[in-house]
């Protein structure tokens, strides 16, 4: 009986470790795309992340200034 919990155990830890090294691989990959946008905004446009931040906390009810 010993052997099976043993067995579940590492079971249920290669699933964990799978599961988290996909939420990473995921996080990182998001990270990267928007710094590479951020970038390109910055060198193309001028536009730095401030001014983006602004814009979205426009969006955002409750946030920023009112759109009146």
């Amino acid at each position: 009986m010993e052997i099976v919990v043993v067995i579940g155990a590492i079971a249920v830890s290669v699933l964990v470790f799978t599961l988290m090294l996909k939420v990473v691989k995921a996080t990182l990959q998001t990270a990267l795309v928007v710094a590479v946008v951020l970038l390109v905004l910055q060198l193309a446009f001028g536009i730095g992340p401030g001014t983006i931040v602004e814009q979205i906390q426009q969006w955002i009810p409750g946030q920023g200034t009112p759109n009146s």
